[in-house]
């Protein structure tokens, strides 16, 4: 039953994920055409700035879920009643502090692009976007959280792909009309806006919850734990926009944000694939199977490195001719930067190969054991930015980045193998020494073949086709030869996947 669910919230996870990848593209793309690159970094700025209040619901997902694996297991309604109600009650308190602090950010943001834009635009913009925030934290917030402690996360999958489709529809109808930005992203809020709400009536009626009992406010204790470590996650997302927005200008956030277009949607592409797996785990470790852990994780960590070998390495190798062909016509800044394309994809590439330690350690609700490593994070990206950023500019921010990630990575492999699986640290070494040793031979073929540089999306199409076998090849000998039994345990729950896939089709 597991792995059925683990196979379609994975199913749905790629779908959602593709259709944001396509859609994060050419939403942006209509922005910078339309209004131009300031216009780009102004709404990327802003959406970054958000998530400093968003900070303020975090942790309560994870000692949520965390909290709801083992009632679910067993079956305890009038438990899970309990422990949503106490989520609910904090999580409408959060969503009236998340106004006020939306509402102050709306009012002191302005002030930091007060060189570009007028007070008044950017007051006016921020509170447009920040709409849907608020929604999303206000009404749909706990009850996501109980679909993704049930292994039900295709439920917000399917909705979110939903969400986004109309999004994009609708910003470029009111783009190709003429109208301006304000009324683009007012339509972007009505379209997020629905999603929350829709989430919370689905959830109510198919779990049947009873808001008539008494809060377990005790089950969702570790939540200023987990908070830390939510904070490290927002540190790693936003911090390098909001550097720039600072010490630079709105020119070099937008040339962050079309390269971060890219390591995002990888990253998030990456995550899909462990969509489910934090409950499954969680669903192991309440019910004490312990080799069934040990196997899993395993297996997981040799799926993760695959795919994050394979997909970085044809990103570093294609990723300037992409966004060449992306920005063509676009001419106030220059997009080509090649030494900050790298550094980052290094540092995204980090922050994916921890996926499956930072899996097993939230499973297990180990937030307060681990919650020092997320607080030295941030302060270690800051830092290096804030320092970096005035001589090197997005080069400066990038290193402070990949310091950080490759710090919490390590972080989290050591407490994970010595602490819940008992197994060396040395096993993520090698395979992090074995991931690089991949990339510099797959670079190292394709610099033989000595593609031509695409001019546009057909060429790029084709350089990446070809890049992408001969990297899926190289990954999959190294794994023949270095892990074949997990390997082989991989193939076989991939098959089970398209199994699964063609019975939800039929």
């Amino acid at each position: 039953m597991r792995g059925k669910k683990v196979a379609i919230n994975t199913v749905f996870s790629l779908i959602e994920e593709f259709v944001a990848i396509v859609c994060g593209f050419i939403l942006p793309k209509l922005i910078l055409s339309a209004f131009g690159s300031k216009y780009n970094g102004l709404i990327t700025s802003i959406t970054q700035f958000l998530t400093c209040a968003v900070l303020l619901r975090s942790g309560i997902g994870g000692a949520t879920r965390a909290a709801l694996y083992k009632p679910l297991a067993s079956k305890n309604k009038e438990e899970i009643d309990s422990i949503v109600k106490a989520t609910d009650i904090f999580m409408r308190k959060i969503g009236i502090i998340l106004a006020i602090s939306i509402l102050v950010f709306s009012l002191i943001y302005p002030f930091f692009v007060r060189n570009d834009f007028d007070w008044f635009f950017s007051f006016t913009l921020f509170l447009i976007i920040g709409a849907s925030t608020f929604a999303e934290s206000f009404f749909g917030i706990t009850y996501l959280i109980v679909l993704q402690a049930d292994q039900k996360v295709w439920v917000s999958s399917l909705m979110k792909s939903i969400c986004y489709i109309l999004n994009t529809i609708i910003a470029a109808i009111l783009i190709y009309l003429g109208f301006g930005i304000h009324a683009v992203k007012l339509g972007s809020a009505f379209v997020y806006v629905l999603y929350p709400i829709i989430l919370q009536a689905y959830v109510k009626r198919k779990y049947d919850i009873n808001s008539n009992v008494k809060p377990n406010n005790k089950s969702i204790s570790q939540r200023w734990d987990a908070f830390w470590h939510q904070v490290a996650t927002f540190t790693m997302s936003n911090t390098d926009i909001i550097v720039l927005t600072i010490f630079t200008n709105m020119l070099e956030v937008s040339v962050y944000s079309v390269y971060r277009l890219v390591t995002s949607g990888l990253e998030r592409f990456i995550q899909s694939f462990s969509s489910g797996l934090e409950a499954a785990f969680g669903n192991m470790i309440a019910r004490d199977e312990d080799d069934i852990i040990n196997s899993n994780v395993s297996i997981m960590e040799v799926a993760i490195y695959s795919i994050s070998t394979v997909i970085y390495t044809v990103a570093v190798i294609l990723i300037l001719q992409f966004v060449s062909v992306y920005t063509r016509g676009i001419n106030d800044v220059n997009y080509s930067r090649p030494l900050f394309a790298y550094i980052i994809l290094i540092a995204q590439f980090f922050n994916s190969i921890r996926i499956p330690y930072q899996t097993v350690v939230q499973a297990a609700g180990h937030y307060k054991q681990t919650r020092n490593g997320a607080i030295l994070e941030p302060i270690i990206n800051i830092t290096i930015s804030v320092i970096l950023v005035i001589k090197y500019g997005l080069i400066g921010v990038a290193v402070g980045t990949l310091i950080a990630a490759l710090f919490r990575t390590v972080q989290y492999s050591v407490y994970m193998s010595k602490k819940i699986v008992n197994r060396s640290v040395l096993i993520a070494l090698f395979n992090i020494i074995l991931s690089f040793i991949e990339s510099f031979i797959i670079i190292f073929i394709v610099n033989i073949l000595n593609l031509k540089f695409a001019t546009n999306y057909f060429m790029w199409g084709v350089n990446a086709v070809i890049v992408l076998f001969i990297s899926t090849m190289v990954v999959c000998l190294g794994n023949i030869l270095f892990h074949k039994e997990e390997f082989d345990s991989l193939i076989r729950k991939i098959k089970n996947i398209f199994n699964t896939k063609r019975k939800i089709s039929s």
